[in-house]
């Protein structure tokens, strides 16, 4: 088995229940398709223990593209680039000073990129992760995480709907949680170089750690086991829906600002880039299918009800 062992019970806990939802979801989108497996591919890190489990569905009847990721590494920081990196990351800790040089590490979760055909049926994006570092004497960990929706065309009835699942999964924990979280998340998921957000939001946090382990725990098991409940409403609604290729064009379209995004600010695509981590799995969050057009305004002109959105993101609650 490629994935790392785990060296503390909630790394164990955490493995466990990646592995469980991995398994759920992807059980759940097969049963909308006309295909019955998805390519699991098991791919070991180099240079590292550890490694993940990437399962990838393409060309379906629903889904163009979906990929459900799960990964357990640990390691030692052997590059400059790696100790500069996670110090970084410690930094928003007030850890910055702790010393990486006979240091190990450990991180596992989960990470999910949805691509449907159909342009009524939004992309979704959800990934849910704990790291461990540890020295001789002190152990440093947190918990980050999140689920945001890319629409194309706005539904929104079901997009308050996908809003309330994630409002209800924090209020189990904090009632403050979830006000907080979407506001972070329409903060990250923004494109400065467009003055627009890449959806409508959805929430995010990170480097969690003030409570304790298992509140945290409690946390990204609710809000990952609210995924289905929040997302399939919208392929039980438009799997259906006809669209023409004016619609598959605006889709392609806004699919330029989800790369866009990718390739130039997600953390996540950064530290796999930093670590050596599989190019195959960082880049399964991109579509098969984008383009980018010289005049928008041929495109964006019809389409002013969600631009409105993407510039100023909205209460949907």
């Amino acid at each position: 088995m490629s994935l790392a062992k785990p060296p503390s019970n909630m790394g164990h806990s955490m493995l466990d229940f990646v592995r469980d939802l991995q398994t759920t979801i992807c059980d759940s989108f097969l049963s909308f398709e006309n295909k019955n497996a998805f390519f699991s591919d098991t791919w070991t890190r180099p240079h590292h223990s550890g490694g993940g489990i990437s399962c990838i569905f393409e060309d379906g009847s629903i889904f163009e593209k979906a990929g459900i990721n799960i990964s357990s590494i640990e390691g030692s920081f052997q590059s400059d680039t790696e100790k500069a990196m996670f110090l970084n990351l410690l930094s928003q800790l007030n850890h910055s000073t702790f010393d990486l040089d006979h240091a190990t590490y450990f991180a596992t979760g989960i990470s999910l990129v949805c691509h449907p055909i159909n342009p009524f049926i939004p992309t979704v994006h959800m990934n849910y992760r704990y790291f461990e570092i540890q020295s001789s004497d002190t152990t440093i960990w947190w918990f980050g995480g999140g689920c945001d929706l890319t629409p194309y065309f706005l539904d929104t009835t079901l997009i308050t709907q996908f809003h309330s699942y994630l409002k209800l999964a924090c209020d189990c924990l904090d009632r403050s949680y979830y006000p907080h979280f979407k506001d972070a998340c329409d903060s990250y998921f923004f494109l400065p170089h467009r003055n627009e957000h890449r959806g409508i939001g959805g929430i995010f946090f990170d480097y969690l750690q003030s409570n304790t382990q298992t509140h945290y725990l409690d946390l990204v098991k609710s809000c990952g086991s609210t995924f289905l409940e929040s997302y399939l409403p919208f392929i039980d609604a438009h799997k259906n829906t006809p669209f023409t290729h004016d619609h598959t064009q605006w889709q392609q379209y806004r699919r330029g600002r989800y790369v866009e995004f990718n390739l130039l600010h997600d953390r996540g695509t950064k530290f796999g880039l930093q670590t050596n981590g599989r190019i195959e799995s960082i880049f399964m969050s991109l579509p098969k299918h984008v383009l980018w057009t010289y005049n928008e305004d041929l495109l964006t002109i019809h389409h002013l009800d969600l631009l409105e959105v993407i510039k100023s993101p909205k209460c949907w609650l």
